[in-house]
C-alpha cells in the first residue's frame, strides 16, 4: 500500500509529504486548489507520461517519491534484479530538458519498465475511465479482464498468429501473371548480367590494391633499390651489412680484455643478421615487382565492370553477390509460386480450422463469464441505489481477429418496462460514474492491485445516489487501501482520513499545500462543501450529522 508520497517542485506544490492509511483516505478542496497535481504525481511515479511543464516555474527538476509496505513478491523484482524486502521505494525525478531519471529501491529503471510495476501496485480509475463505457470497442476488455481466461486467450493468440502469417505468405505469392512475368524478366536479366561478371568474394579490394602498385611502380622500384644499396652498398660505398659487420668484428676482437662488452658484441651480431635479413626481404620484393604493360589497362577494365554492378546491386562484390543468391531464390520462388500457393491454401484451411476452435472455446468462457459478470454487477448497482436497472452483455460474431471472434457490448436498461439499449444510448452521467464504479469493484475483487484511486468519479452523482457511492467505496476501503479526490460531502463523510488540498499565495507566488484533517477539521470543511464560503451553525450542524452517521454504521 501507499504509505508515504513526498512532492517536490510540481505546479504549485513546492513541498508536499501525504501520509496515507489503510481504508479510506479523501482528499478535498476548492475547484483548482491542486488535486489533480496530486494524482499526476502519483501517475509519475506508476510510470505514466510526465512533462516537463508540470515542473514548477524556476525551479529545474521535479521529484515525487512513494514510498510502499506490504508489498506482494512480484516477479518483477526479480526479473529485474531490484532488491525487495516487503518494503519499497519508488523516486522520480523530471528535469527541464525532458530526462527522467527514475529508481526503484535505489535502482535505475527505464519508465516503461517502472510502469510495468506500477499497474501492479496502483489502479486509478478516472473520469475518463467512465468515457470509455460509451465506447463498445472497449467492453470485451472488460470482460476479458472479469473472466480470467488468459490460457484460453493465449492459445488462441498463437493460433490466429498463424493465420495471419500462412496469409501474408499467400498474399505474396498471389501475383498476377503480367506481374509475375515482368518481375521473372527482370530477375533473369539481373541474374545473367552479374553471373556473366563471374566475381569473386574480395575481387574489387584486391584490384584496388594492385592498381595502386601498377601506378606506383616506378616509385615503389627507386625506394627499393634505394634500401638495397643502403644495406648492401653499391659503386660509391659500402652498406649497412658491411659496416654492422665490421663493428662487430672490431668489438669482438677486444672482449677478451672487457668482459662487459660481450653484450654489445652480441647485439651487433644480431643487428647484422637483421639487416642480412632484411636486404633478402626487399630483394625479394624487387624480383616480385614485375608488370606487363597492359595490366593497368586490363584492371581498369574489370574495376570498370565492378563499379556498374555497384551502382544497381550493391557496394562490394560481397553484396553483389548476396543480390545474385537472393535474385536466384526469388525467381525460384515465382517460377514454382503456383505449387507453394496450393500448398499454402490448404494449410490455411488447417490453421483457421484450428483457430476458429479456439476462437468458440475463447466465446463459450466468455459467455458463461458475462453470466456471472452480469449477475454481479446487477448487485452492485443495486448497492448504489440503481435496483431496477437491468444489465447484459450482448454478443455478436465477427471474423476472425486478434482477440477472437466476438464483439461485445454492454446493454442496460434504466426504467422498469424499457427495452435494453447500448449504454452511450441511455445512461446519464450520473449512472454511467456508478456502473462504472460496479465494474471497478466486481474487476478488484479478481485483481492483487493493493491501492485503487478514484478521481472525481462522483460527476453527476447526488443526493441518495451519492450516499450509496460513498458507501460502496468505503465497502471496497474494507479490502483493498482507496484514495478518493471528491466534491461530495456524502463521501467525504465516511472517510477514515481526509486531506485538505489547499492553494494561497506568500511574496508573490502559488502555493498549494496538502494538510491532514482532525475532528474539528473535517467538519468545517464538510461544512463548506455543503454550503460553501458561508458556514454557518446549521452547516457545521449538518456535517457533524454526517460525520455521526458515519460512525454509527
Amino acid at each position: 500500500m501507499l504509505r508515504l508520497l513526498h512532492i517536490e517542485n510540481i505546479a504549485v506544490i513546492e513541498v508536499a509529504d501525504i501520509a496515507f492509511e489503510d481504508g479510506f483516505n479523501v482528499m478535498t478542496g476548492e475547484t483548482g486548489a491542486g488535486k489533480s497535481i496530486v494524482i499526476d504525481a502519483i501517475s509519475a511515479i506508476m510510470g505514466e507520461r510526465a512533462y516537463r511543464d508540470m515542473i514548477r516555474t524556476g525551479t529545474n527538476k521535479a521529484t515525487v517519491r512513494g514510498i510502499f509496505d506490504n508489498v506482494p513478491p512480484l516477479a518483477w523484482f526479480e526479473d529485474n534484479c531490484v532488491p525487495y524486502d516487503g518494503e519499497l521505494m519508488i523516486q522520480r525525478e523530471i528535469f527541464l530538458d525532458g530526462k527522467n531519471l527514475c529508481r526503484v529501491n535505489g535502482i535505475p529503471v527505464a519508465v516503461n519498465v517502472l510502469k510495468k510495476l506500477g499497474i501492479q501496485l496502483i489502479n486509478i480509475h478516472g473520469q475518463h475511465d467512465s468515457a470509455a463505457l460509451f465506447d463498445e470497442n472497449y467492453h470485451l476488455f472488460f470482460l476479458d479482464g472479469f473472466a480470467a481466461i488468459e490460457p484460453l486467450l493465449k492459445k488462441y493468440e498463437e493460433s490466429y498468429t498463424k493465420v495471419q502469417q500462412i496469409r501474408r505468405e499467400i498474399n505474396s505469392l498471389s501475383m498476377d501473371e503480367s506481374e509475375k512475368l515482368r518481375r521473372m524478366e527482370t530477375l533473369k536479366y539481373q541474374i545473367e548480367e552479374i553471373s556473366r561478371a563471374n566475381l569473386k568474394p574480395g575481387e574489387d579490394d584486391e584490384l584496388e590494391a594492385r592498381r595502386k602498385i601498377v601506378q606506383n611502380a616506378e616509385k615503389l622500384s627507386d625506394g627499393l633499390n634505394d634500401a638495397m644499396a643502403a644495406m648492401d652498398g653499391d659503386e660509391r660505398g659500402e652498406g649497412a651489412a658491411a659496416l654492422i659487420s665490421q663493428a662487430h668484428h672490431s668489438i669482438s676482437r677486444i672482449c677478451r680484455f672487457d668482459d662487459s662488452l660481450s653484450p654489445l658484441a652480441e647485439l651487433l651480431s644480431d643487428l647484422m643478421y637483421q639487416v642480412r635479413d632484411a636486404a633478402e626481404q626487399v630483394q625479394d620484393r624487387c624480383y616480385a615487382l614485375s608488370f606487363s604493360s597492359d595490366e593497368l589497362e586490363r584492371i581498369e577494365e574489370r574495376l570498370d565492370v565492378i563499379h556498374r554492378l555497384r551502382r544497381k546491386y550493391g557496394v562490394t562484390c560481397v553484396d553483389i553477390l548476396n543480390y545474385l543468391d537472393n535474385a536466384k531464390k526469388e525467381l525460384d520462388e515465382i517460377e514454382f509460386a503456383d505449387d507453394r500457393l496450393e500448398q499454402r491454401k490448404k494449410q490455411l484451411q488447417v490453421a483457421e480450422k484450428h483457430a476458429w476452435a479456439d476462437a468458440l472455446r475463447l466465446r463459450e468462457a466468455r459467455k458463461a463469464s458475462s453470466e456471472l459478470l452480469t449477475k454481479r454487477v446487477l448487485k452492485e448497482l443495486a448497492d448504489l441505489d440503481m435496483k431496477k436497472v437491468q444489465f447484459s452483455c450482448m454478443f455478436s460474431e465477427t471474423e476472425l481477429g486478434p482477440l477472437g471472434a466476438d464483439a461485445v457490448a454492454f446493454y442496460m436498461s434504466a426504467n422498469v418496462g424499457e427495452a435494453l439499449k447500448p449504454l452511450n444510448k441511455v445512461a446519464s452521467g450520473g449512472e454511467l460514474a456508478r456502473i462504472m464504479l460496479a465494474l471497478k469493484n466486481v474487476l478488484a475483487e479478481r485483481d492483487q492491485v493493493p491501492t485503487l484511486i478514484f478521481d472525481e468519479v462522483d460527476t453527476g452523482v447526488s443526493g441518495r445516489a451519492a450516499q450509496r457511492v460513498a458507501e460502496k467505496l468505503r465497502m471496497v476501503s474494507g479490502r483493498k487501501q482507496v484514495l478518493c479526490v471528491t466534491h461530495l460531502p456524502q463521501i467525504a463523510a465516511m472517510a477514515n482520513t481526509h486531506f485538505l488540498i489547499s492553494k494561497g499565495e506568500r511574496d508573490g507566488r502559488t502555493y498549494t499545500t496538502v494538510v491532514p484533517l482532525d475532528l474539528e477539521g473535517r467538519k468545517a470543511e464538510l461544512a463548506r462543501i455543503i454550503g460553501g464560503a458561508n458556514i454557518t451553525e446549521t452547516t457545521l450542524r449538518s456535517a457533524e450529522e454526517m460525520m455521526l452517521g458515519d460512525v454509527k454504521e
